[in-house]
């Protein structure tokens, strides 16, 4: 049993390369289009101001520190006054408070030190995540600006990398059922479905059904080692859920009528006859009919619209009208005549007393003769 749909190639992290602090953009250190792992240095950016303003922070904390520890050593003296008696208690609760004013004031000089020592780290960029780095979008000599929209670069993640398709909402309790009795493979296949570009697992499904479609959104991942699957391509997603009986027939040859889904089983007469069935998963071109139809049997599965139960078929010499599980077939019955009503009386009888072969060639030879004309 597979579920087939369309699905788009997705990087599970995509990351904007963007300054956190401004300034002119000395070096860039990647090629675009290299594979970087996360804490590669990227860029810099001139780092001399910050260093200037890391510099002040420190020395504004040096000087209150000393600041501090004069006053602390005042207080220690005051206090000892006090307990001689030679000072008035005012005196000491002031000192006090400077003591406490000072050391708020070193606390946020050290703040200071530790915000300058950010920037000054900042001015080195590495890359927050592993992946493919993308086009440049900034030169070196420019001035960039923190929290620029644009960035210099972006990454994307390639290896593992996602496929999100969707699931029909008929579909979501085989998937989950499925998915609670192991692991489920999801193969990635190119647009025509006939070259196999991935393999990889079934992770999850959306939480809500997409009342627009129908269908929930799932996702799979895919190792991509070989780097097969491009962030944003489209491929088509097989999703397999397990193994069924039944008989693959193609799709148009089930039709749906008052007694439900039913196909036309050629004999080995020829003759065509209604047979219901039941139907089970399905893609874009075969169906899975669990009940109503045997292997090897034939069904017709065009030009269904003249085939009749009880009818003849015959099969077509080169019109490709109705086709069989063993080749082309053509769905006519073998009793039908043509419309003579446009031919001269004279022909008109001639045709009749033909047989249904002689006919057919009549009646290309005239096609034939008028195409020649025209």
């Amino acid at each position: 049993m597979v579920v087939d749909a369309l699905g788009t190639v997705t990087p599970p992290i995509t990351s904007t390369l963007v300054p956190q602090v401004s300034g002119v953009l000395t070096e860039v250190l990647f090629t675009e289009g290299q594979m970087v792992r996360k804490g590669d240095v990227l860029a810099r950016i001139d780092v001399r101001p910050y260093e200037q303003q890391l510099a002040q922070a420190r020395g504004q904390k040096a000087r209150d520190e000393a600041q501090l520890v004069a006053a602390r050593l005042t207080l220690s003296r005051y206090q000892t006054l006090l307990a001689q008696d030679s000072i008035a208690r005012q005196d000491v609760d002031t000192q006090a408070a400077l003591v406490k004013q000072l050391e708020g004031a070193v606390q946020a000089d050290a703040a200071s030190v530790g915000s300058a020592e950010l920037n000054v780290g900042f001015a080195t960029l590495r890359a927050p995540i592993s992946g493919r780095i993308g086009l440049r979008a900034v030169d070196p000599g420019n001035l960039v600006t923190s929290g620029s929209a644009g960035g210099i670069a972006t990454i994307t993640q390639v290896m593992p990398i996602d496929v999100v398709f969707s699931v029909p909402q008929e579909r979501v309790g085989a998937v989950t059922a499925a998915q609670k009795a192991g692991q489920l493979p999801v193969a990635a296949l190119d647009r025509a479905r006939a070259q196999p570009l991935a393999q990889g697992q079934f992770l999850t499904l959306d939480n809500v059904v997409n009342a627009a479609t129908g269908t929930v959104r799932a996702k799979a991942r895919f190792a991509n080692t070989d780097g097969a699957l491009f962030p944003g391509q489209f491929v088509n997603a097989r999703l397999q859920l397990g193994q069924a009986e039944g008989v693959l027939v193609p799709v148009t040859a089930v039709r749906t009528g008052p007694q439900g889904d039913y196909v036309y089983v050629i004999d080995t007469e020829d003759t065509a006859h209604t047979r219901v069935v039941t139907r089970g998963l399905a893609n874009a071109e075969q169906v899975l009919l669990t009940q109503g139809l045997k292997a090897g049997e034939r069904v017709v599965s065009e030009g269904g619209d003249r085939v009749k139960d009880g009818g003849k078929v015959r099969l077509g010499d080169g019109q490709k009208q109705a086709q069989t599980q063993s080749g082309q077939a053509q769905a006519v019955t073998e009793n039908k005549v043509p419309d003579l009503s446009r031919l001269p009386p004279e022909l008109r009888e001639k045709v009749q007393k033909m047989t249904p072969e002689e006919r057919r060639a009549f009646f290309a030879q005239r096609r034939s003769e008028r195409g020649a004309a025209q």
